[in-house]
């Protein structure tokens, strides 16, 4: 495949077959599998769930809805200050949440889900929109990509409640291969201060039918996402989709890197990725 800038990821209308899923998985859930530990860090199953019915609540109320974002309590002043204000707004509704039973909760994220999924379906995709990716260094973003985010926060969370309590991941490559795609797009701000020659490239091949291959170059003064691959490479960096989500979504241990990621060619070029996050952490 040669190289050509990336397409439009529209994931519109994705977000009700996956948020269903979610619910037919949660009605079937024992008790006891709602406690069980995932990969986002303390969060058990429950919090988890509890996440995505704030992120839906908030996303309808702010972004369907206008209804002005309530300011924060401090000051944003960096990245840091950013991170450390989503990660407490997170942290006191999971809290608040664990008064709320699993029945309340599946019900809650079924209805919030649905009017998601409608929302998102009437949107337009070249539009700017409500909330600029920070994680990959846009303050301001079309809506294809704000869209896009959303549903990767709700693949990979369902994912992590699935490899909790022991079911298989959603078998539609579609899905995965959507939430890759988008994550990608951090990229070139997660190698903004990798040092290059102009033309240099580092091919990123995801194996897998969810799989692809990405290559960025090094322009004068920036690093440039496409597809494809060059005719040489400069580095290649090459992983399976399960690792690829893993890596670019925080739940890939550090320890298991050399078991998962192969590089090729200028190994320094590799770092910047094996650190890249397509969340905000």
């Amino acid at each position: 495949m040669p190289l050509e800038p990336p397409a439009t990821v529209d994931t519109r209308a994705m977000f009700r077959p996956v948020s269903g899923s979610l619910v037919t998985l949660l009605r079937g859930l024992p008790p006891e599998d709602w406690q069980r530990p995932t990969v986002a860090g303390a969060w058990r199953v429950r919090d988890v769930v509890a996440h995505l019915v704030d992120t839906a609540l908030r996303r309808l109320s702010f972004h369907r809805d206008r209804m002005p974002p309530p300011p924060p309590g401090v000051p944003i002043t960096s990245e840091r200050d950013f991170v450390a204000f989503i990660n407490g707004l997170n942290a006191q509704w999971v809290a608040t949440a664990s008064r709320l039973s699993p029945r309340v909760l599946t019900d809650m994220y079924e209805r919030a889900g649905g009017e998601l999924a409608d929302w998102f379906e009437s949107q337009a995709l070249e539009t700017p929109a409500l909330f600029g990716v920070s994680w990959a260094g846009e303050q301001v973003s079309a809506n294809w990509f704000d869209i896009g985010r959303e549903f990767t926060e709700l693949w990979h969370h369902q994912e992590q409640i699935r490899m909790a309590v022991g079911a298989g991941p959603l078998p539609d490559a579609r899905y995965l291969h959507a939430v890759i795609d988008v994550a990608m797009r951090g990229l070139p701000h997660a190698y903004r201060r990798v040092v290059a020659e102009p033309g240099q490239t580092v091919v990123i091949d995801v194996t897998g039918a969810a799989g692809g291959q990405w290559t960025l170059v090094r322009e004068r003064d920036r690093w440039t996402l496409m597809r494809g691959q060059p005719g040489s490479e400069t580095a290649r960096i090459r992983l399976d989709q399960n690792a690829a989500w893993k890596l670019l979504f925080n739940a890939l241990p550090e320890a298991d890197l050399a078991d998962v990621v192969s590089v090729s060619g200028r190994a320094e070029l590799a770092g910047a990725l094996l650190r890249a996050r397509s969340v905000i952490v």
